[in-house]
């Protein structure tokens, strides 16, 4: 029995790590898409066009299938979002590590879902180590 409580701390870690890996992910291409969509003429000055090769790597292979469907001046809004999702994700994956609260590490795993590899088995790996979590409470339950 004593290994499967171990297994169990070990699952909520890994759950934990994942989350602020795909935070740190989100955050990074989300600030990246906003940057490089509102200010187009900074990048358009840099040398090499090794910036402007970077945002059409991710345009075309994180947001493929939103290119028909907006306009230009939404892509900040959609880097946003993602910039958003990806700071949620860290701060629940923050919390799952230290077995703070429940609902923040399960709604950080939840906001790291867009990073499909490393949301999902966030998702599992925090909800198996639901039992981890005291919620406050004193070892005698008061």
């Amino acid at each position: 029995m004593e290994s499967n409580a171990n297994n169990r701390g070990r699952l909520l870690t890994a759950g934990g790590i994942l989350s602020i890996v795909a935070g740190i992910y989100l955050t990074v291409i989300g600030v990246s898409v906003v940057v490089g969509m509102m200010l187009p003429s900074a990048v358009a000055i840099l040398p090499s066009g090794a910036v402007r090769v970077w945002y059409q790597f991710i345009a075309t292979s994180v947001f493929f299938p939103f290119i028909v469907f907006c306009p230009y001046y939404q892509w900040g809004i959609i880097g946003g979002c993602f910039s958003i999702l990806g700071i949620v994700a860290i701060i629940g994956g923050i919390s799952a590590i230290r077995r703070w609260r429940f609902g923040l590490s399960l709604a950080g795993a939840i906001c790291a879902l867009p990073a499909v590899i490393l949301g999902i088995p966030a998702v599992i790996f925090v909800a198996l180590g639901k039992r981890e979590f005291n919620g406050g409470r004193n070892e005698d339950g008061n």
